[in-house]
């Protein structure tokens, strides 16, 4: 099984442990840093997928919220694209559910921490309605890519700042305690892809 963990950033990067994996003789994990906002996302996705066929992507990183605490992990198939949901009135897609093709493939079904991932290219500093728990600049996007390739797509999200209170000068101070988070999740509280 070859699974794809993709983060956005060096100070995101969290080596993922994948316990109890059952069912497979061998396990490769790759590591993809993608760089920040939906583009750069996609366009290294793409490439990555095109070149390596990963089985799963499991996209990593830290999120703000509104409405959640600092320390919070998210594990999302949900996923709002904030910028085209604007568009709605024109028929824009705006949201995927990743869900069914993990259930097909028997993955991760068992994760906790089901929360919806809103996604868009700017980074949200002050209090507006957003919908969804989470907020970040890639999610979306990735999901976008392996739904056109046909390849399961999960995101755990650790939220790092509330936005509106801590946004950007308070970030630097949550990267380590947020790559703790994530390790501590895959490690010790669902890391087995297939139950």
């Amino acid at each position: 099984m070859r699974i794809l963990v993709t983060y956005a950033v060096q100070n995101e990067f969290t080596e993922l442990k994948f316990p109890g994996l059952i069912g497979e003789d061998e396990v490769q994990i790759g590591y993809l840093r993608t760089g920040i906002g939906k583009v750069k996302s996609a366009f290294y996705l793409s490439e990555a997928i095109n070149h390596g066929l990963p089985d799963l992507v499991v996209n990593v990183g830290t999120v703000g919220t509104i409405r959640h605490q600092i320390g919070d992990i998210f594990v999302c198939r949900r996923f709002i694209d904030r910028d085209m949901q604007k568009l709605v009135p024109f028929g824009v897609e705006f949201e995927i559910d990743s869900s069914d093709l993990l259930a097909q493939k028997g993955y991760c079904l068992h994760w906790q921490g089901e929360g919806i991932c809103n996604t868009g290219d700017t980074f949200l500093t002050e209090l507006s309605d957003v919908e969804g728990d989470v907020v970040d600049m890639e999610a979306y996007a990735q999901a976008l890519v392996c739904r056109a390739k046909n390849v399961p797509f999960i995101a755990v999200k650790c939220v790092t700042n509330i936005i509106g209170q801590n946004a950007m000068e308070h970030l630097g101070d949550k990267l380590a305690d947020a790559r703790k988070g994530l390790s501590e999740f895959f490690e010790n509280t669902g890391g087995a892809v297939v139950l």
